[in-house]
């Protein structure tokens, strides 16, 4: 890809369904896969396909995300042919600007995207996990000269009533929308991936902006006034790995497709070349494996310290599993420690929590259950 199309991710959501975990950080900064955090992801993606213009949208409980997003140089950016902007709500004469959704998060950016001066523009979500290059989208989007294109996802036709559903004629084009339907008309889920042509957002965003009444959103208002004037709207089919995390379920679920026991899963960690997922580069003491470990189908960070059981489990840095403990099914975010003769099922523990000496955690496997405290850290 060339400069001239520029990514904007939106990065400020709050993520109350994450419960405790995204009660200090945003949820693009919540911890994945034993050493990546979510946002990882589309900034890597956006590398990986030469976008050299990257504006990240933050805003709720943004410190820890703006710290850790920083210029961009973990992700190749080096901020000299290349940038990463980190994007803040404006503060004006009259107060702050919180975004009220996600046209008005990139209408607020709107001199950004006009001193870059891109021909394209790509909206990304933070929250979602997937490794791809956008090049054929993109290609896509000029081949059919196209306004907006959306990437959609095939998913199952029980579940569609979950998504925003597009429906197409036999070229791609879209030609109707429908909003978590109760009798979807298609299985194509909107993924929340859209490239516009520059000049066209640009117009729908300043009109959006005096609409009193409007949701400022893409999906709600943006997307259906462009259907409406006959814009020229196709979707793009993607059909590799993509997880929503938007729930406790569905990140421990991510977490376990990692594991190569999963035939359905992904394995992001083997993933080389053109498409790596690239991470804070850290100094971490080397993983210790105790003789009285016992562990089977795991994915383990260094400095981890393991004198316990493990199996079928995601397990991150600085974490510890003393002797007798066992864990099943289960992700350990950075720092935390189940301890003597405990046992933990089908569970996230999160950064620096402690299951204590004895404890049974999940017991009866009742669904993922979520352990969040500040009794543990790094050992």
């Amino acid at each position: 890809m060339s400069t001239r199309i520029a990514a904007m991710i939106l990065a400020g959501g709050k993520g109350t369904r994450l419960q405790a975990l995204t009660r200090r950080v945003a949820k693009p900064a919540v911890s994945y896969g034993s050493k990546y955090r979510i946002i990882d992801f589309p900034l890597s993606n956006c590398a990986n396909s030469g976008i050299y213009a990257v504006g990240v949208l933050t805003q709720y409980e943004s410190s820890d995300l703006n710290t850790y997003v920083g210029n961009g140089e973990k992700w190749g950016f080096n901020g000299v042919r290349s940038i990463v902007s980190v994007l803040t709500p404006k503060q004006t004469e009259e107060g702050s600007n919180w975004y009220r959704g996600t046209a008005d998060a990139i209408y607020q950016n709107i001199d950004w995207l006009d001193k870059v001066d891109p021909q394209y523009v790509l909206i990304l979500s933070g929250d979602h996990i997937y490794s791809c290059s956008y090049d054929d989208m993109l290609e896509r989007h000029i081949k059919c000269n196209a306004d907006c294109t959306i990437a959609v996802y095939p998913v199952p036709m029980e579940e569609a009533s979950r998504f925003g559903i597009l429906i197409t004629d036999k070229d791609g084009r879209i030609v109707d929308f429908q909003e978590k339907p109760k009798n979807p008309k298609s299985n194509l889920a909107s993924m929340g991936i859209y490239i516009f042509n520059y000049k066209e957002l640009r117009s729908e965003l300043l009109a959006d902006a005096k609409k009193e009444d409007s949701d400022h959103d893409f999906g709600k208002n943006i997307i259906p006034s462009m259907m409406a004037k006959k814009h020229r709207l196709f979707s793009y089919t993607y059909h590799g790995y993509w997880k929503d995390v938007g729930t406790i379920a569905s990140l421990h679920g991510a977490n376990m497709d990692l594991l190569l026991s999963n035939p359905q899963g992904t394995n992001l960690y083997t993933v080389q070349g053109e498409n790596r997922i690239y991470s804070e580069d850290t100094y971490s003491p080397p993983q210790f494996i105790a003789s009285s470990a016992q562990i089977k189908d795991c994915l383990i960070n260094q400095g981890a310290y393991i004198e316990g059981s493990v199996e079928h489990s995601v397990i991150s840095s600085g974490t510890v599993i003393e002797k007798g403990a066992k864990v099943v099914n289960t992700v350990m975010m950075n720092g935390a420690k189940v301890l003597e003769g405990a046992e933990v099922y089908d569970a996230i523990i999160g950064p620096d929590s402690l299951v204590d000496k004895g404890e049974k955690i999940n017991p009866e496997r009742e669904g993922i259950v979520l352990v969040v405290n500040s009794k543990g850290g790094s050992k």
